[in-house]
């Protein structure tokens, strides 16, 4: 496997898998590993939006890896999805992803998902100060992509009774509510996620299409941010 530079692979420390980040692109977070273990477990086809380097899928498929058929990952920037292909070819799982380089509202008929995972865009469009690195703009802010866009491809990618799982600002929540509803994705799951302080500064929504659900509140997750290997104390 051929790295450029600033190139290096990492141990997603599950079994053998791994991943290439890079120290020139976007990288990602803890948030990424603690929003694919929150996911149900075992779908068997799998879409991953705003995919970036590929880390939520992967992650994902690296703990199920006996139940997932099928995984596409969505990501905008040429860059994070060519890195990300190397990483699939660096797995060995060519036959089962597949990597679109497209802004997700163009993406057409890809079929239908059992689970649709996101790590989206945090900030708001036209909130605070961008920073001056494109990439990183586009990683961090509503630039190229709304969270209405998102969720409202989500239910299209869906199958009924499939699962919309992302991770947000805790801070965007009642908006997270009022567009789950817009477009018939019922909230099931909810769990807030702790840094350093008593406030969470992320929240972890699962929503079902098409099947009235009973809202469940887990524990928090207090997250330690030491390592991406998913171990959350």
């Amino acid at each position: 496997m051929v790295l450029a530079d600033g190139e290096k692979i990492e141990s997603l420390n599950i079994k053998d898998y791994k991943i290439i980040q890079s120290e020139r692109l976007y990288r990602f977070t803890s948030d990424s590993v603690i929003l694919s273990r929150f996911a149900a477990p075992n779908a068997r086809e799998v879409c991953d939006l705003c995919s970036g380097s590929g880390i939520v899928g992967l992650h994902y498929y690296a703990l199920n890896d006996e139940s997932v058929k099928r995984c596409v990952l969505v990501e905008i920037q040429p860059s994070l999805a060519e890195m990300s292909k190397r990483s699939v070819m660096l797995n060995g799982l060519e036959n089962l992803f597949e990597v679109i380089n497209a802004p997700l509202q163009t993406v057409g008929d890809i079929g239908k998902f059992d689970l649709v995972l996101c790590n989206p865009p945090y900030d708001k469009k036209g909130s605070g100060i961008l920073p001056k690195d494109v990439g990183l703009a586009i990683a961090k802010s509503e630039v190229k992509v709304t969270l209405e866009e998102i969720i409202a491809k989500a239910y299209k990618l869906l199958k009924v009774g499939g699962r919309f799982t992302m991770c947000h600002k805790s801070s965007r929540l009642a908006e997270i509510f009022s567009l789950t509803e817009k477009y018939k994705l019922n909230v099931s799951r909810l769990a807030f996620v702790y840094g350093g302080d008593d406030k969470a500064y992320l929240v972890l929504v699962e929503a079902v299409k098409g099947k009235k659900q009973r809202l469940e509140v887990y524990n928090a997750i207090i997250n330690d941010f030491k390592d991406f290997s998913g171990n959350v104390r």
